[in-house]
């Protein structure tokens, strides 16, 4: 491509130098700004990890810990911690399955106890209020709860059935025999006509 001068411009006796730049290519400048690591550092907690296994085992989910909480870090980074430790990944999956059983006794709870609405029901005099049972709402957060629990733990929690031959094994091999019975009577029926 030719040069363009300005007018007016004076033009160096030195050629000068075309720099290219790569839109993300590392040259010495830069290479020592990657290695910095970006945002504040986290420093990992004996203390909060335990806290975050505590009430896991409750039932109480990892962000709602880490939201509610002062001094907790964010959620993405307890699964940082847990990618660095696999002690702590073992503590936290421990204490999850321990609380999909509390999330399960509190199902049973939700079912079992009694709790009183008002529920208005419009009539041609005007809105009639009455105080009854919400079975209704006890009833969606019962099958909230045990939806989210077969996704959590299908295996203990799902409804899958399924019929295996061996534990764990693969599932009982069937044959339809009336696909290759059928094929057998047509054959027949071929030959006794070419026969015939």
């Amino acid at each position: 491509m030719p040069e363009t001068v300005k007018k007016g411009a004076k033009r160096s006796a030195k050629p000068s130098k075309a720099k290219t730049e790569v839109k993300g290519a590392m040259t010495p400048e830069n290479a020592a700004e990657a290695s910095k690591p970006t945002g504040r550092p986290s420093k990992y907690s004996p203390e909060i990890a335990r806290v975050i296994c505590e009430q896991l085992s409750e039932g109480v989910p990892l962000r709602q810990i880490c939201r509610e909480n002062a001094g907790f870090p964010a959620w993405r980074t307890v699964y940082d911690w847990m990618g660095r430790d696999e002690a702590l990944s073992a503590s936290i999956a421990r204490a999850r399955d321990i609380g999909y059983d509390a999330i399960a006794e509190e199902c049973l709870q939700i079912a079992d106890t009694v709790e009183l609405g008002q529920k208005q029901v419009m009539t041609d005099e005007g809105a009639a209020t009455t105080v009854e049972d919400m079975l209704g709402h006890r009833r969606l957060r019962i099958e909230t709860r045990l939806k989210l629990l077969a996704k959590f733990h299908p295996t203990k929690y799902g409804d899958r059935v399924a019929i295996e031959g061996v534990e764990g094994g693969a599932p009982i091999a069937t044959q339809d025999a009336t696909a290759s019975k059928f094929l057998e009577v047509i054959r027949n029926m071929e030959m006794t006509k070419r026969a015939g």
